[in-house]
């Protein structure tokens, strides 16, 4: 039996160039979709799946991330003395386990591979689950929860594949497949970033992983791939052939909120989910047609 998946790792290190000048001083993980923080999304869904340790790998600013996440009891006791109990409840629980989120600092931007290697210490012999807070995932079954089912299934690395249009393969990691089954592929290789024109799929990965802890060993050398940046992509390719590796194409829904118009596009999706606010919005939306 593969070791149960308890451990998640969140990078949160980016400096949200994107969304300039309302990233200057609040990280791109607090910007909030409706009522709640990427970052609160992120960590709902891998609760929601069983998950219980959290590690965020942080950089500079990015303090407001960790305080989100801790007990603010003059807000608190200010609810209670106002009979505010249900929004007191749903803060409640949202709370973390004591004990179960770390921080750890990567000081350089050098890439993805390089904030996962800064949390080697956390993750140690265990099987990780990777969460991009960026990729805002609107599923029936949480989408890492959908991973870590396929794990238990195949005892090996998985991620999260999706089919995008062949002229834009070059902005994702881009599988080789070896065995198309439907829901799960065998992966025979991984390419990060490629030409259009050298593509082997256009099954790309977005940003959910379960990993094995061997990962690290690859990207302890250090080695630089696409854009001078040492890419995940690159040590997850090496772990093929010595373990099972498998693309998912998980149900339900991705928003790429790290660009502006998909985040706009979330607003509007998960205000639409929400029963007590979804009347209204349907109806402003009608005045802008």
């Amino acid at each position: 039996m593969p070791k149960p998946l308890k451990k998640a790792v969140m990078p949160v290190a980016g400096m949200g160039t994107r969304f300039l000048p309302a990233t200057k001083a609040l990280a791109k993980e607090m910007l909030p979709v409706v009522d709640r923080p990427l970052i609160q999304y992120a960590v709902d869904e891998a609760r929601a799946a069983g998950i219980e340790q959290f590690c965020f790998v942080t950089g500079r600013g990015k303090t407001s991330i960790v305080e989100h996440f801790d007990v603010a009891y003059e807000l608190e006791k200010t609810l209670e003395e106002r009979a505010k109990t249900e929004i007191l409840e749903e803060l409640r629980g949202l709370a973390i386990t004591p004990g179960s989120l770390l921080t750890v600092r990567q000081q350089v931007p050098l890439g993805l591979g390089h904030a996962i290697w800064c949390a080697r210490a956390f993750i140690g012999d265990d099987p990780f689950a990777i969460l991009l807070p960026d990729d805002l995932m609107q599923c029936d079954k949480p989408c890492i929860g959908q991973l870590a089912e396929a794990y238990a299934e195949t005892g090996g690395n998985v991620v999260a594949i999706e089919e995008v249009p062949m002229e834009r393969v070059n902005k994702y990691g881009v599988l080789d497949i070896e065995k198309d089954m439907g829901r799960l592929v065998s992966v025979k290789g991984l390419v990060e970033k490629p030409p259009v024109d050298k593509a082997p799929s256009n099954l790309t990965i977005i940003g959910r992983y379960v990993l094995m802890p061997e990962v690290i060993g690859h990207l302890s050398k250090m080695e630089k791939g696409a854009g001078g940046e040492i890419q995940l992509t690159d040590s997850m390719a090496k772990l093929i052939g010595s373990q099972p590796f498998h693309g998912l194409r998980y149900e339900g829904r991705r928003f790429d909120c790290g660009d502006k118009v998909g985040f706009l596009e979330a607003q509007i999706a998960f205000a639409l989910a929400r029963p007590e606010i979804a009347p209204a919005v349907r109806r402003f939306l009608d005045s802008y047609r």
